[in-house]
């Protein structure tokens, strides 16, 4: 097949989007297909099979997503057709305007399209402080609704618990619920600690320095653990709120955080040192880090947020807070410590866990969405 993949959001493997886009682009090519990819990354300019548009401006409103480390593509009609036509099968990752006017052009030329469901309203309002706003989140999901879920062939969701909101909130949809998953490189390990952090109780949490990602409540947690002193906070991601993160380090006295984003063999590396894997987002699509550090053997502790999938990867209510407690997730760290031998019968019970699934099974199921929409078309 040729498949035209839109990438509002490529980027560097910031965030779950691009990482996402690059294992889809990266399997559907090892599977023989032809894979056309459309996005704004300048790196990509002039490399075969890329079709790279200008970045889209937002004039003052552009600092929120400068703030989240991603770029938008700006629509192209010209551009949008060289990609679409001749295709068997269009791909949207995410239903911003590019995607839109994608299915618009997918449309004229007869070629089918199927979505990712890879953002929820919520990562979107959060930006402009307005994440709990629940008419504002309705709007955002009756507009993705409209300009791109509603004329498609088929919309991928990476978890149930999102199908299930967005269908409430919108209409019933043609949808294949497939994970994402976890790249087959990460399994069930343990790794010596650094010297920094030999003898320190290590926590790990993976994500971009977002609102909706709650690291100031994990933060928070740890300045309320009776370890405080004993444990060292690791949080691999990056973004707009390090300096914030950095003020409450000083203001609880806290060891220094490990922040910055960190290469696949670093993470991979972290996940086999790390004493706990904390997860406290409130907003949470799937959870690809969660899994990942499931798929290597790490008891984690997760927010209980109706809104966050990561939540059913939970084994028992020893791996779940109260969503936004600080208090609460010190409870649970304070847990793990105190009971070492339950914790290393945790992390093996964690390593059994089917649903971390291994990312080639997936990538077979959403072939097989590809292969469907063509014949179905």
């Amino acid at each position: 097949m040729t498949i035209t993949v839109v990438c509002d959001v490529l980027g560097g493997g910031n965030n779950g989007t691009s990482v996402a886009a690059g294992a889809l682009i990266e399997a559907m090519r090892d599977r023989g297909h032809d894979v056309r990819v459309v996005c704004c990354d300048t790196d990509k300019m002039g490399r075969n099979g890329y079709y790279v548009l200008p970045e889209r401006s937002f004039g003052p409103f552009g600092v929120f997503f400068k703030k989240a480390g991603v770029s938008l593509a700006k629509p192209e009609r010209k551009m949008l057709v060289a990609a679409i036509k001749g295709a068997d099968v269009v791909h949207c990752m995410l239903p911003f305007a590019l995607s839109a006017a994608a299915v618009k052009v997918a449309a004229e030329l007869g070629i089918p399209v199927t979505a990712g469901f890879h953002c929820q309203a919520e990562n979107f309002t959060s930006y402009i402080g307005l994440g709990m706003c629940a008419p504002l989140n309705d709007y955002v999901y009756h507009r993705f609704y409209r300009k791109v879920y509603s004329r498609v062939a088929c919309v991928h969701y990476p978890s149930q618990m999102i199908r299930n909101i967005f269908e409430r909130k919108t209409a019933a949809t043609k949808g294949e619920v497939i994970s994402n998953g976890v790249e087959s490189g990460v399994f069930p390990h343990r790794c010596e600690k650094p010297d920094y952090c030999k003898d320190a109780f290590v926590i790990l949490s993976i994500g971009r320095y977002a609102r909706e990602k709650r690291h100031s409540v994990l933060i928070g947690a740890v300045a309320k653990s009776k370890y405080k002193n004993s444990i060292q906070l690791i949080l691999a991601g990056e973004g707009g709120l390090e300096k914030r993160y950095r003020s409450l380090e000083k203001r609880y006295g806290l060891k220094p955080l490990s922040l910055g984003f960190m290469k696949r063999d670093e993470l991979f590396a972290a996940l086999g040192y790390a004493d706990l894997y904390v997860h406290p987002a409130d907003i949470e699509l799937e959870g690809i880090a969660c899994l990942e550090a499931v798929r290597s053997g790490r008891t984690i502790v997760v927010s209980d947020s109706p809104k966050s999938a990561a939540k059913s990867l939970a084994a028992d209510c020893r791996s779940l807070f109260k969503a936004g407690s600080s208090e609460s997730l010190a409870e649970r760290i304070d847990y793990w410590i105190e009971h070492g031998a339950e914790l290393s019968e945790s992390d093996a019970r964690y390593a059994e866990n089917k649903q971390a699934r291994d990312r080639n099974e997936c990538m077979d199921e959403m072939e097989k969405m590809f292969l469907s929409a063509l014949l179905n078309a």
